[in-house]
């Protein structure tokens, strides 16, 4: 096995890891994919407004996707 030294000088003091290069390159992909996307911060009214959300679907006031279909279709009797 090769032992070889590399001067702290270089890696200022931190660790050092080595990877084949092969997954370098795919780590570096994937940074550079990651990069393009931008993490959601919602306002203070989204975060009102989702609360609300959240609270009127425990209490079950929402409409599913077969209820939606049904009053689209015009045969909601409600």
């Amino acid at each position: 096995m090769l032992n070889v030294t590399i001067s702290k000088k270089i890696t200022k003091g931190e660790e050092l890891v080595i990877i084949p290069r092969k997954e370098y390159e795919e780590l570096s992909r994937w940074h550079r994919t990651l990069r393009q996307f931008k993490e959601f911060t919602p306002t203070s009214t989204q975060r009102k407004d989702m609360r609300q959300a959240r609270e009127d679907y425990k209490k079950g006031r929402h409409l599913t996707l077969h209820g939606l279909k049904k009053k689209l279709a015009g045969q909601d009797t409600r």
